[in-house]
């Protein structure tokens, strides 16, 4: 579990942000967004900066916040008040097909 969540951090390029809930997701993990911040907690060398709270909200408190919208704003991420400019910013991960979700191809011609 970890490992995928991690991967999908590390798909998060520099300027953009994403949330832990769509982290989870992407990993395959809906809901599962507080096992993203446990592994931000216990990983290093994540891009950890670039994960913010729902709506754009940097979610930790003290210095912690600081240097978090300090290497955004380096990125060149801006931001609305307090929260990040997500309609600018927010990486979208694709969708995953899934065997149900393939368009299947007409075998049929159309000149018949």
């Amino acid at each position: 579990m970890r490992d995928r969540i991690a991967a999908a951090i590390r798909k998060v390029p520099r300027g953009r942000v994403s949330t832990y809930g769509a982290i989870a997701k992407a990993a395959g993990f809906p809901g599962a967004a507080r096992q993203v911040v446990r592994t931000l907690h216990v990983s290093a060398g994540l891009p950890w900066h670039r994960i913010v709270g729902a709506g754009g909200e940097i979610k930790l408190r003290g210095e912690s916040a600081f240097e978090q919208r300090f290497r955004l704003e380096a990125e060149g991420v801006t931001f609305r008040g307090r929260r990040v400019n997500m309609r600018l910013h927010e990486f979208k991960f694709q969708k995953r097909q899934t065997k149900n979700s393939r368009v299947r191809r007409d075998t049929t011609s159309k000149n018949q």
